[in-house]
């Protein structure tokens, strides 16, 4: 009785309450989606503990060949049983071992990290009897340093282990029955030396972020919600990164600390520049008429170089595209490390596959310059043009000056362009940090980094004025005579500073090897506080090398070792990109291919009154350290916008190229006025008593209009160099009108020595309502804030220019 009322009651509401049928389907899709979701993980999970466990057994039920260990797939991957069978001996000592470290160095750090956490507690630690397997090695022998030894390990734990943990003051209880981890994992044995052990040190990293699979128990067994589980695998993927992903890594010593000092601060082998040009005669995906008819892609491609991600525009219904984009990637391993591209088709749903490419990184350093046609695997048909210029790493400052003039950074501003030189930051320490707000009580010290626009975050040390970070972080340099690197060491508890100072470039230059070690005094901090850096500037140089006339060259393309559905999986974003400009509108070319014609050029496609670029939003994947799309898997890439291309045209974001573009159009023949954008009423002044600066955005005048009926716009503020979501200010939408009333005060907690080194950037947007087209920007400024009268404030007019350039006060 109880089985039939619980099946017919619903029924019975759902008519009580004149709901739609509609809700039933819903509810059981829903049921089924969340089973099969489940199912398919329970699945997975068993194939791989029958695969360890009987290995002949599994091949032999016809394991899909995406299963098997490289030694199948590669000829130089060799088996490493020996190997297993030791790891299986030494398992419970290696449980062991992790069990100490969760209690003895994780456990405290935890609770030390905010005071709610201090009754957290390890209740369980189990790592299971399923030992780490090793399902091939592969061992480097050519073009590496005769003083090292190089080994690639094909690493899989799928291991049944129970980790439970408890925050006793708030009866919650959490844990973790079973994790799956596969990934390469490279182990360098260097340097390699004439006494015992004959080894001077171990590196250990991830080539990339390794697979990661875990199943929640307690709360947190929320996590396995579908929506929820990819968020949180993720989440931990980017705590691994920060630690064993490339360039990060683990450096165990097995000599003295004077011996092993070069392994905690690695210089990259080069630096690659990719001309992302054009693609030819490419798929036909979109279709029309249930696929009677046969339409045209928007592709759009994914580039990688190891852990760096980019992503370029979309170009819309064009089977030949042109991006003329750029992109710059360092290059730490090469051996190991390709080229890899993929192409695919915009889809308001699932986007299409359009043929992928790998190149080896050995063959590029080989020759230094390509520029070359390269079929597409994977597809009927499709070319891709690339052009691919290995730069080396220079520590000497004789050809800067002929660097600069190749890359015009001698003319444009000193943030903008192609990068001359690399900047390489070993972040050591800091003695006799201040208390912070709080008299006698230790700060939670972080380091902020910033080089002109860029700028990135040290880890979190806690209850401590003397701080040990150990880690490293690389900057491109558009040009280092200009450019100054400025470092800020903050409380991250009382968000305030605890002291800071500013390094000009240029001193590095002039330094021996160009690399400064020593300890910096900070200023605005306590009378001996210091931060103890390693600083190395390396000059970018492309070494053309003498070539007999008759020489071919052609670089080794790779066959994808994965299948199509796993590279899409694995490598395809699963968000849309922003709109882009309309194909058959006119984009200004972008010469790709000799450096005297891209000066003539670009300077013919802007106008005459064109500012030089400053694009506040170009950014750069740089090391998986920054807090970027660029450092993260394209599969859970969180930022909707294409990576901007640093070169030419192409450099600024796509919402400035938009904004040019239709400006050109509005001029159509004829002269605009001296704002032809608009401007935009602010007041901008400090407050010493409340510690903040204090921006009153009044409203806007002679906007352009985005649609027939006119522009929605609001107004967008970051406070430069940082541009965290939480330092975002955003005005309300005002709908239908050109010269919009905002009328509305934000703040931003900075104190007034600190923001007279801030710029604040304002963006003037178009909202386009929910799934529209038509958002974009109208209009931008930049607004350096190093003024004597920022404490008495002033309210302007000012102009609004398509990239922020030259902001001047209009009234």
């Amino acid at each position: 009785f109880a089985r039939s009322f619980v099946l017919i009651f619903p029924v019975y509401v759902l008519g009580y309450l004149g709901l739609s049928f509609s809700w039933v389907l819903i509810a059981l899709c829903g049921l089924f989606w969340i089973r099969r979701h489940r199912g398919g993980k329970s699945s997975r999970l068993g194939r791989a503990l029958a695969f360890l466990e009987d290995e002949e057994e599994a091949v032999r039920l016809s394991v899909s060949s995406a299963d098997l260990p490289a030694w199948v797939h590669f000829p130089d991957t060799e088996r490493a049983e020996w190997l297993n069978k030791t790891v299986k001996q030494m398992w419970p000592f290696i449980c062991q071992f992790i069990e100490k470290l969760f209690r003895e160095t994780i456990e405290p750090a935890v609770r030390g990290a905010n005071n709610h956490l201090s009754t957290f507690s390890f209740t369980k630690i189990d790592i299971g009897h399923q030992p780490l397997r090793i399902n091939g090695v592969k061992v480097y022998t050519e073009n590496v340093d005769k003083r090292q030894i190089i080994l690639d390990l094909q690493i899989s734990f799928v291991g049944n282990c129970e980790i439970d943990l408890e925050i006793k003051r708030y009866f919650c209880r959490a844990g973790v029955k079973s994790i799956q981890i596969h990934g390469t994992m490279r182990v360098i044995l260097e340097p390699l030396i004439g006494d015992m052990p004959l080894i001077g040190a171990l590196s250990l990293f991830f080539l990339r972020k390794p697979l990661l699979e875990i199943n929640w128990t307690g709360l947190t067994n929320l996590l396995d919600v579908p929506g929820l589980n990819g968020l949180s695998d993720t989440i931990i993927l980017d705590i691994i990164s920060n630690y064993l992903v490339l360039p990060n890594r683990i450096t165990v010593p097995l000599v003295s600390e004077v011996q092993i000092a070069q392994l905690r601060f690695p210089i990259p082998k080069g630096v690659l520049r990719i001309h992302f040009i054009e693609a030819q005669d490419l798929e036909g995906k979109d279709t029309y008429l249930k696929g009677i008819v046969k339409g045209k892609s928007d592709p759009y491609g994914i580039i990688r170089v190891g852990n760096q991600i980019f992503q370029s525009k979309v170009i819309k219904e064009n089977l030949n595209p042109k991006w003329n984009e750029v992109y710059e990637a360092l290059v730490y391993e090469h051996p190991g490390q390709e080229l890899e591209i993929e192409l695919f088709d915009e889809d308001p749903d699932k986007d299409d596959f359009l043929g992928s490419l790998m190149i080896d990184l050995i063959e590029v350093e080989k020759e230094r310059l390509l520029d070359e046609w390269f079929t597409l695997d994977e597809v009927s048909k499709g070319k891709l043009h690339l052009k691919l210029e290995w730069l080396t790493l220079m520590p000497t400052a004789d050809n800067l000056d002929k660097v600069l003039t190749s890359i015009r950074a001698d003319k444009d501003q000193a943030n903008d362009g192609l990068s001359s030189a690399l900047l390489i930051l070993y972040l050591d320490s800091a003695r006799n940090l201040p208390s912070g707000k709080k008299i006698n009580s230790n700060p939670n010290p972080l380091v902020l980094l910033s080089v002109g626009h860029k700028a990135q975050e040290s880890k979190i040390r806690y209850k401590t004025n003397e701080p040990v970070w150990e880690e490293n972080f690389t900057f491109f340099v558009h040009n280092p005579k200009r450019q100054d690197l400025e470092v800020e060491v903050r409380d991250e508890q009382h968000q305030c500073s605890l002291g800071n100072f500013k390094l000009p470039l240029s001193q590095l230059l002039e330094s021996e090897d160009l690399t400064m070690h020593q300890r910096f005094h900070l200023s605005n901090s306590g009378p001996n506080s210091t931060i103890n850096m390693k600083i190395a500037l390396r000059v970018l140089s492309l070494e053309m090398q003498a070539r007999s006339p008759d020489h071919q060259h052609s670089a080794q393309v790779k066959r994808p070792s994965l299948s199509k559905d796993a590279r899409k999986s694995s490598f395809k974003p699963q968000v849309p990109v922003s709109p882009t400009p309309d194909p058959n509108k006119p984009v200004p070319a972008s010469p790709v291919t000799d450096s005297d014609k891209k000066t003539d050029t670009a300077d013919k496609s802007q106008p005459a009154s064109a500012s030089p670029q400053w694009p506040a939003d170009l950014s750069r994947s740089s090391s998986s350290l920054q807090a970027s799309s660029f450092s993260c898997s394209p599969s859970h890439l969180s930022a909707k916008e294409p990576t901007p291309s640093i070169a030419s045209d192409v450099s600024l974001p796509m919402a400035t190229q938009e904004l040019r573009q239709r400006l050109r159009q509005l001029e159509n023949g004829t002269t605009l006025g001296q704002s032809p954008l608009g401007q935009i009423q602010l007041t901008i002044r400090h407050s010493s008593q409340r510690n903040k600066l204090i921006v009153v955005v009044h409203s806007c005048r002679n906007l352009i209009a985005f649609s027939e009926e006119g522009s929605d716009p609001y107004v967008r503020m970051y406070l430069l160099p940082d541009k965290r979501r939480s330092g975002r200010r955003k005005t309300h939408v005002s709908k239908k009108t050109l010269n919009p009333v905002f009328d509305q005060m934000f703040d931003f907690s900075v104190s007034l020595p600190e923001v007279q080194r801030r710029t604040l950037d304002v963006a003037v947007k178009n909202s386009g309502g929910f799934l529209s087209k038509d958002k974009g920007l109208l209009g931008k400024l930049l607004i350096p804030l190093a003024s004597e009268e920022l404490a008495k404030g002033w309210t302007q007019w000012y102009d609004l220019t398509e990239d922020g350039t030259r902001p001047h006060g209009a009234s």
